[in-house]
């Protein structure tokens, strides 16, 4: 991960704790375990669009395989339909 990808990291958890302590006082403690896990989710789904956008692009793609020019058995032939 780069240090830019780090820094995110640290700022979404720095602002998910401020917010987590002004909305202590305010929310049931049932909802703010699933505001955490919401959080956590969010925080997950940010990285991995950032890691995505900034990762380079593979250097080597697959080679295509030639189309056999010609069907072996009859089975392969097109069945006609009355």
């Amino acid at each position: 991960m780069t240090r830019d990808g780090e820094r995110v990291i640290e700022l979404l958890n720095e602002l998910g704790s401020r917010v987590g302590n002004v909305l202590s006082d305010m929310v049931p403690p049932a909802a703010q375990v699933h505001l955490l896990n919401a959080q956590r989710e969010l925080i997950t789904a940010l990285m991995l669009i950032y890691e995505n956008r900034v990762a380079p692009a593979p250097q080597a793609r697959r080679a295509r395989r030639a189309r056999t020019g010609r069907r072996t058995t009859r089975r392969d032939r097109k069945i006609d339909i009355e």
